[in-house]
């Protein structure tokens, strides 16, 4: 899915930066993730595993799981969060970026 710039309000550009999280990765994970669990009502999730082997403040990690939360008006997306998890063992692994 290909988003432009529309898409990124500027609280989700501001988590994205605090989260290690790219528009890459965002596009990624709406296009090839899987529904994610937790959604609230009348809020669609999405998620996906990505292979990382870097750092992230100062810690090596071998993954990166990244969830988008986002909503559908008018035929637009409205993302409305993104959120990262650090580590290892995550179910459901992706690909590398």
């Amino acid at each position: 899915m290909k988003l432009d710039d529309s898409n990124f309000h500027s609280h989700v550009r501001g988590r994205m930066l605090q989260r290690g999280i790219t528009r890459k990765e965002i596009e990624k994970v709406l296009s090839d993730g899987w529904e994610a669990d937790d959604s609230k009502q009348g809020t669609l999730g999405k998620v996906f595993v990505f292979s990382y082997e870097k750092d992230w403040e100062g810690v090596s990690f071998e993954e990166k799981e990244v969830r988008v939360y986002y909503k559908f008006a008018g035929g637009e997306v409205t993302l409305l969060t993104a959120m990262a998890r650090y580590g290892k063992g995550f179910p459901g692994r992706g690909e590398t970026e």
